[in-house]
């Protein structure tokens, strides 16, 4: 995202001004009481009555959107009721109907099949906690929020910066994740790209909560402490598979002075303009965030001057599973080489370059002083 737009690369919501409309609170309303519940049976009761009488005016597929909706705003206990009235209503129908033996074992089967959907849907959001379409619109929000965070604030002049987002499979969560901070004065930009231990969705519910936490602490303690912060807070949390990997960096906008922070993470890469070629700057890490409760991250420090860039990157960009890591490196670099001649989008143009392609989160920071 060039400073001060959008995220660059990360997927902005097609929907999102559509799924802000969605009357989410409207169907969790009607969820409550036994109201919804009987207005469903006695609708499931009608149809099933006028399928047996008038079978060419009503059709028995309209139980379909019934169950639904049964599935969508009713808890299970209450949907077994509408699921008992539907089958009862199936048993009365099939008999009686003008369709030959095969299309009616065709619809029992298929309404089966639609009553065992509007089963794993009540029970998905009774785990939420939710009614409706309220637990979509949680969680849309909550990405939105992960969007914007990654958004590079507006630099001074003599500054570009771009950051850059793809899920594994366009998926709509990604477990790897930008942050980024511009202290007030516009003298000091703190970054931090961190990417979740697994991928895609099931990384990005993992992401999500860090994001926040990490998102409050960046700007709020020194940066000298910053991962030993997150990683005190990832320790305390106690998940399973809660690990992950950091590349933190505090950059001076005024002298162009940085210091990066590592936890696991690949070694940023730092363009130098009089030599005209990236490298990568090795140096100690630290370990992952979330394994030792008292573990220290060293950092490297460095200077930009006109024309240099830094770039930070997660291991979906540079690794593949049947490549050397170095030819991953190798790749990028080259990359970020040619988008600098181009005064290109470093950070976009070495995500969609990835060897890993669509099988791995990809995310990217870079910057740069012009």
């Amino acid at each position: 995202m060039a400073a001060g737009g959008e995220p660059a690369g990360a997927v902005r919501p097609e929907a999102e001004v559509g799924w802000r409309r969605l009357p989410a609170d409207r169907l969790g309303r009607l969820a409550e009481g036994r109201a919804p519940t009987v207005l469903l049976v006695v609708g499931v009761v009608l149809l099933g009555a006028g399928a047996v009488l008038a079978p060419a005016l009503v059709p028995i597929a309209l139980v379909f959107p019934l169950l639904v909706l049964a599935g969508l705003v009713l808890e299970p206990r209450r949907l077994a009721v509408v699921l008992g009235a539907t089958a009862a209503v199936v048993l009365v129908w099939s008999p009686v109907s003008l369709l030959d033996p095969v299309r009616v074992a065709g619809v029992v089967v298929a309404v089966a099949l639609v009553m065992w959907q509007a089963v794993l849907v009540a029970r998905s959001r009774a785990l939420v906690g939710t009614r409706g379409l309220g637990a979509d619109r949680m969680f849309v929000e909550l990405r939105d929020r992960i969007v914007q965070a990654g958004g590079v604030p507006a630099l001074p002049t003599g500054w570009y910066a771009t950051s850059c987002i793809l899920s594994a499979h366009g998926d709509r969560f990604s477990g790897d994740f930008v942050i980024a901070h511009l202290a007030p004065g516009e003298e000091r930009l703190e970054v931090v790209l961190v990417d979740v231990s697994g991928k895609g969705t099931g990384a990005g519910t993992r992401s999500l909560l860090l994001s926040g936490a990490l998102g409050g602490l960046l700007g709020a303690v020194p940066a000298a402490s910053f991962l030993r912060a997150a990683n005190g807070y990832l320790v305390r949390q106690g998940w399973g598979e809660g690990f992950a990997t950091a590349v933190h960096l505090e950059l001076d906008l005024r002298t162009g002075a940085y210091s990066v922070g590592n936890a696991g993470h690949p070694a940023p890469a730092a363009y130098t303009s009089g030599r005209a070629r990236w490298t990568v700057l090795e140096g100690s890490r630290g370990p992952l965030l979330g394994l030792l409760p008292e573990a220290e991250f060293p950092r490297l420090t460095g200077r930009l001057e006109r024309g240099d860039g830094l770039l930070l990157y997660s291991d979906g960009v540079v690794e593949t599973r049947d490549r050397d890591l170095t030819d991953g490196i190798d790749r990028m670099l080259g990359v970020a080489a040619m988008s600098v001649v181009r005064d290109g989008d470093v950070a976009r143009e070495v995500c969609e370059a990835a060897r890993s392609g669509e099988d791995d989160d990809r995310a990217a920071f870079s910057v740069r002083r012009v």
